[in-house]
């Protein structure tokens, strides 16, 4: 299997890690050999619920006896996909109301910026300096990192960057600003969270200027933060909101929401503003219902803000300079890339699965499963407080 994995599948590095998998459940993963590795990571914050929830789970054996895909995205009324975004609907604030499904969060990037300056009539993207939002040429062309996408310029035009929680930057928004996206919690860049009301300050400037304010909540959506997005810490509310990641369960999925005013202004002129086929695929939408369900009717998102005070009693060592992040979105600062890379490959190694960040190297990723239990959080620590006290 493994010289196949190389042969024959794509890789995004020289050197991936490389597990082969058995099977996953709770807050496992399982090797080839049956090896148990704890999971830290829930697939870079994408299976809130852990592995194989059982009602996410039975969902989609619920909707596979049903149907499966059966025509392009926005023509038929499919159940899954009409109750997960009326779901989503009671959830947000009213003016977020009506939602389009996607395949993936970069194409619900894609599909917010694309309602934005159609909305607008304006051309004029602002995005942050560090910013990630995705890897297609739209969501590339407002990563704020130029060394992860200089080598498929030119992007699309128009767009500027500022620093992120710099208020001085705000001025940059004008009349001519079709929209600014921004993560709520910036994850590549190290999980810098908004300071001293700064996406006050942004919702202000956009209030003034018609320009519409885009927030990406791919990571820390869906109750990883203690709130079920992560804008509710911070009193802003955007325009578009943007998620996917946690939203399936485990399933891929995106999703942009914003109001019907804005949000019908893709059905004409032209029409088919956006279009997918396979966005909201009803046996994916029938695992997202279930996830968005079961966190919203339960005490996960309370615990996960229990759970981090646990996370930073138990992680503290001369080694880990800073604890970022809130509630379950949280990275260890390590004193240099060496110490992070050696932490992550050796708790590989001891049954521990962390991961890294994009831009901050010395970051290292911890975002289990909300249903993590407080015994597996101790495990995990005891794991890694062992190997740093092992790093000379």
């Amino acid at each position: 299997m493994k010289s196949d994995f190389f042969k024959y599948q794509a890789q995004t590095t020289p050197h991936p890690i490389g597990m082969e998998i058995s099977h996953a459940s709770g807050s496992y993963v399982y090797d080839s050999n049956n090896t148990a590795h704890l999971d830290f990571v829930s697939g870079v914050s994408a299976c809130p619920l852990g592995h194989n929830h059982p009602k996410v789970v039975q969902a989609i054996k619920n909707q596979l006896d049903r149907y499966m895909h059966v025509m392009v995205y926005g023509e038929y009324i499919q159940e899954p996909a009409v109750q997960l975004t009326k779901l989503l609907a009671k959830n947000l604030p009213s003016h977020l109301e009506k939602t389009y499904l996607t395949n993936s969060g970069t194409e619900a990037i894609e599909g917010a910026i694309k309602l934005a300056k159609r909305a607008t009539g304006r051309s004029e993207v602002i995005a942050a300096k560090q910013a990630y939002h995705g890897n297609t040429m739209g969501a590339m062309s407002v990563m704020g990192f130029e060394e992860r996408k200089q080598a498929f310029r030119p992007l699309i035009p128009h767009v500027r960057f500022i620093e992120f929680n710099n208020k001085t930057d705000l001025e940059h928004i004008t009349q001519n600003t079709a929209c600014i996206i921004l993560e709520t919690i910036q994850g590549g860049a190290g999980f810098i969270e908004p300071k001293d009301g700064y996406l006050e300050a942004v919702r202000s400037r956009c209030d003034q200027t018609g320009t519409l304010l885009i927030l990406d909540e791919i990571q820390p959506g869906i109750g990883r933060t203690g709130k079920l997005f992560g804008f509710e810490h911070y009193n802003c509310a955007p325009d578009i909101l943007v998620t996917g990641k946690g939203l399936g369960g485990g399933m891929p999925i995106g999703a942009f929401t914003a109001s019907s005013v804005l949000m019908d202004s893709l059905q004409n002129h032209p029409k088919l503003g956006h279009i997918t086929t396979f966005g909201g695929h009803p046996v994916i939408a029938a695992a997202a219902l279930a996830t968005l369900q079961e966190i919203t009717n339960s005490d996960l998102m309370a615990q996960s803000l229990e759970k981090e005070k646990l996370f930073r009693k138990q992680l503290k060592h001369p080694l880990i300079k800073e604890i970022r992040g809130i509630g379950l979105m949280l990275a260890l600062i390590m004193p240099s890339k060496a110490i992070a890379d050696q932490l992550i490959i050796e708790a590989q190694k001891h049954g521990l699965i962390l991961f890294w960040l994009l831009f901050e190297t010395r970051a290292v990723r911890i975002t289990p499963p909300l249903t993590i239990t407080n015994e597996e959080i101790t495990k995990g620590c005891g794991i890694i407080i062992d190997i740093l006290n092992n790093i000379e």
